[in-house]
């Protein structure tokens, strides 16, 4: 991390240079000791439950700062399964035939992640890579064919991964200036919306929902600002989510389903943003 300013000068030592002499002293049973230790320097006393707001907040303020330092005022996700593969790639998540069928069908919104995130990304090359900037989950599936599409014109793009139980690392097309990892899945889901100007949905599972569902409630609640909700593949998703229903039911409000717009290519997808944020949709 920079400091703020090139020459930024205090009376006062800073706190990478004091951790640098605290290193110096003595090799004594004193300087040995946990206490000794800087508390800011010190893994087990930061991973303490009790210390837990504090890394909450330090989850919020390093990412932050570093997409600011970037200059990256605006970005468009995309959410959409991990399991999903590349077309030809091997179904590697099915846990059966049938899901192995369904899997390599579904592998074409690889393709359409991939060529979505294209046209985000040279749109955002008129900005200088600061508005419109693709972020993924950072993942496989979904996730890797959003950040290659903007690799494949030489753009940066965002990844949020997080710690899993089961073994998870980025993606190989992330930028790895911004390749980020959460503990906390509320503070990463923060940072997905904190700079949205457009979501794009593609079929997936739980976590898939998860983020898609909280981004309704945020905008459907007037707790976030309106932007275009855009689901691939209107026959996934009349299937696993009936919005009809829950207006029918009065769970939701009549007109809430408008929130979101189906469709099936990337191009449809970024025809909605085009016309939502008056862009010329050539470009």
């Amino acid at each position: 991390m920079q400091r703020t300013k090139k020459n930024d000068w205090s009376p006062l030592p800073h706190s990478d240079e004091d951790r640098e002499r605290a290193k110096s002293v003595p090799d004594t049973p004193q300087t040995r000791a946990p206490t000794y230790r800087l508390a800011w320097d010190d893994e087990e006393f930061m991973t303490r439950r009790e210390l837990r707001p504090v890394r909450l907040q330090l989850e919020l303020l390093k990412p932050d700062m570093v997409l600011a330092e970037r200059g990256i005022e605006s970005t468009v996700i995309l959410f959409g399964g991990a399991r999903i593969p590349e077309p030809g790639g091997a179904a590697w998540a099915a846990k059966n035939e049938v899901q192995k069928k369904n899997l390599l069908a579904n592998a074409k919104y690889y393709d359409e992640a991939r060529e979505f995130a294209r046209l985000c990304s040279q749109h955002s090359a008129s900005f200088d890579y600061r508005e419109f900037v693709v972020v993924t989950g950072g993942g496989p599936g979904v996730m890797e064919a959003g950040n290659r599409g903007a690799a494949d014109v030489d753009a940066p793009s965002i990844g949020l991964n997080i710690v899993l139980p089961h073994e998870q690392a980025p993606n190989l097309y992330v930028t790895p200036e911004l390749c980020f990892n959460f503990h906390y899945f509320a503070i990463r889901k923060m940072h997905f919306v904190m700079r949205a100007k457009a979501v794009a949905v593609f079929p997936g599972g739980f976590g898939t929902m998860d983020e898609f569902f909280e981004t309704l409630t945020l905008i459907q609640t007037g707790r976030m600002e309106r932007v275009p909700v855009i689901c691939f593949g209107k026959s996934f998703w009349e299937r696993a989510v009936d919005l009809d229903f829950l207006a029918e039911q009065g769970t939701i409000s009549p007109g809430d389903q408008d929130i979101i717009d189906f469709v099936d290519t990337a191009q449809e997808a970024w025809d909605v943003i085009a016309r939502f944020y008056e862009i010329d949709a050539g470009k």
